[in-house]
């Protein structure tokens, strides 16, 4: 239970306009309603029936999330006092924050200023080492050109970061271990933060071995004061981009806490900050930290320092934006127990975490955790935005109460209908390293965690699930279904077991025409009734190259009649704000290119086909 701190209204914020979607905008509205603030949710036509729009005390339809002028006239016309932007989108665009203040509008963040100082990874790096925060090793200068880029990292060694100046959330973002590597990584990383943030300067930096990814929470007011809100882990990562985060760190001591705080304060005030705003810093394992980015605004993983602080930092950030005083001084703020949250994403954790389309056919949160999400039963989950569904946090006294509580809550979460992490993370809090409190970044790169087989119980369980009268009657005792793709057979035998026939429970199957979705010991299965048929079968050969997803494509590496090896890149797709480079899956010739760069493909919509060497 969140504590609001009752204080004087020093402002006028009585109506909020809500500047995104999805989980984010369904949680401000709680705290904007809890404090008596009328709330209006913004939406694209296919976002009409959301849940935060629905959750919303009103809605307009707007063009775009990213349209600063549309944003601004419906602030106007549903009479808003103030924006809140949210994560993603515009959170840190400082022409979207001096656009709201320019139409009389409050903006909840901080000012265009500090947006802008720490929105260039590049100038807040030089900020911060002058305020006397530790900084890696790199090169951060204006010649972007790839030979001082490539003389730079020359310089710096090996292995070596590669970063979008702009942005974050893993975009823009590789690890160079190979010079060899280094000229498409400089040109991959260029194009995907010139997708994502419109701007493809690029920094190098030391790569540090297998660090922990530790941040602090900061806030600030406009009358000066700075404090610092203890700090989160969130070291388990795919792709740079985070699945677990943890508030208080395991690895950071009382001492440490204070030297990071301190750091953290210093990096905000170099800049005025006003509002909630996040220091990202590297932990390396001799207790050494080093400043990566200052994000400019609520994080994703908010969440479990509330759990530990028992405040409420929307409710935090609307009272600021009114001009009023942090409630606490830093010796008021008290960490108590520990939070772990894990983060739902529409992929599949076992193909190389590719993002993933659907309609979600059944949706159960959890009971006995918070849970914050955007999700209803027939919701669909496109390839447009990011493909976090939702975060599910627990609390406990401990850190492995925390934990446990969380793996159960993992176990309670039903969805149905696209592929999830869901049975992914609960093996992650399982793992050895993870319970001990020693997982970092390397974590999930050094940590096989292969695809399991179905048990013979989930695999009958399907086939009574999707069994009609005679299914067994034919000539075949042995019925064909299918598993994610892959064909397999089941027969009579495999559900009469010791004389009894398997019934799988009906909270346990989602059935939507020839396909059932069934939880079974921790795992969701998704099995089809019907066989792949011979059209099929040959899009699913091993020689032959299908969009995993929806997408658009962006790159052909290859010519027909060329020779590949395999891992070798055939082509970029980009989807879910990601590029992803699709790979000849062995050696052989280019038989078939039947997609050319720019192309919107739908899902397994057939790529390539390859000769592949006998």
């Amino acid at each position: 239970m969140l504590r609001m701190v009752p204080l004087p209204v020093a402002g006028r914020i009585s109506t909020l306009l809500i500047a995104n979607r999805g989980e984010i905008a369904c949680r401000i509205v709680r705290t904007a309603r809890a404090m008596g603030i009328s709330t209006i949710a913004v939406h694209t036509a296919p976002d009409a029936g959301a849940l935060h729009v629905r959750s919303a005390d009103s809605a307009l339809e707007i063009p775009s999330y990213l349209s600063i002028p549309d944003l601004i006239d419906a602030a106007r016309r549903a009479g808003a006092d103030a924006v809140h932007p949210g994560y993603g989108f515009l959170s840190e665009n400082a022409d979207f924050a001096q656009a709201c203040r320019d139409a009389g509008l409050i903006f909840v963040g901080p000012s265009p200023d500090a947006i802008r100082a720490m929105g260039s990874k590049r100038l807040a790096k030089r900020r911060v080492a002058e305020a006397g925060v530790p900084v890696l090793p790199g090169y951060d200068g204006e010649d972007q050109s790839e030979a001082t880029l490539l003389r730079e990292a020359e310089r710096i060694g090996l292995p070596l970061m590669v970063k979008a100046s702009a942005g974050g959330g893993g975009k823009g973002l590789r690890l160079v271990a190979d010079a060899a590597d280094l000229p498409a990584a400089l040109a991959r990383a260029r194009a995907e933060a010139e997708s994502a943030f419109g701007d493809g300067e690029l920094i190098l930096e030391r790569a540090l071995a297998a660090p922990r990814h530790v941040e602090v929470q900061v806030f600030g007011d406009a009358h000066g004061n700075i404090l610092h809100l203890g700090e989160r882990d969130c070291s388990v990562q795919r792709r740079h981009q985070k699945v677990i985060e943890e508030a208080p760190s395991p690895a950071v001591g009382a001492d440490l806490r204070e030297a990071m705080g301190a750091a953290a304060i210093a990096a905000a005030r170099s800049v005025d900050y006003v509002g909630a705003g996040t220091v990202e810093f590297l932990l390396d394992a001799n207790g050494s930290f080093y400043f990566m980015e200052m994000n400019t605004r609520l994080q994703v993983e908010h969440p479990v320092t509330e759990a530990v602080t028992g405040l409420d930092l929307v409710e935090w950030q609307l009272r600021v934006a009114r001009g009023e005083r942090l409630p606490l001084s830093q010796d008021e703020v008290t960490l108590e127990g520990h939070a772990i949250g894990a983060r739902l994403y529409a992929e599949d954790p076992y193909d190389d975490f590719l993002p993933q389309a659907g309609r979600l056919l059944a949706w159960r949160p959890p009971p006995g955790v918070r849970i914050d999400h955007g999700l209803y039963e027939g919701a669909e989950v496109t390839p447009h935005f990011d493909p976090m569904l939702a975060k599910v946090i627990a609390h406990g006294t401990t850190r492995d109460e925390a934990r446990q509580r969380l793996a159960r809550a993992l176990d309670a979460l039903r969805v149905h209908g696209v592929v999830t992490n869901r049975a992914f993370l609960r093996r992650i809090l399982d793992h050895p390293a993870f319970a001990a409190g020693e997982a970092t970044t390397a974590f999930l790169a050094e940590t096989r965690f292969e695809r399991p087989a179905p048990p013979a119980e989930a695999m009958a369980a399907a086939a009574m699930a999707l069994a009609r009268p005679g299914w067994w009657s034919h000539g075949d005792p042995r019925v064909p279904i299918r598993l994610d793709g892959e064909a397999m057979r089941v027969g009579r035998e495999d559900v009469e077991m010791s004389g009894e026939r398997i019934v799988p429970p009906a909270a346990e199957v989602t059935i939507e025409g020839d396909t059932a979705w069934l939880d079974h010991d921790g795992e969701t299965w998704r099995f089809a009734e019907t066989p792949l048929g011979a059209a099929a079968a040959r899009r699913d050969a091993p020689d032959t190259l299908i969009a995993p997803m929806p997408g658009l494509i962006v790159e052909l590496a290859v010519a027909m009649g060329d020779r590949v090896e395999k891992g070798q890149k055939l082509l970029v797709m980009e989807a879910m704000k990601m590029q992803l480079e699709l790979k000849a899956p062995g050696p052989g010739i280019v038989a078939e290119l039947a997609v050319k760069a720019g192309d919107q493909v739908a899902a397994r919509t057939l790529l390539a086909r390859l000769e592949l060497d006998a």
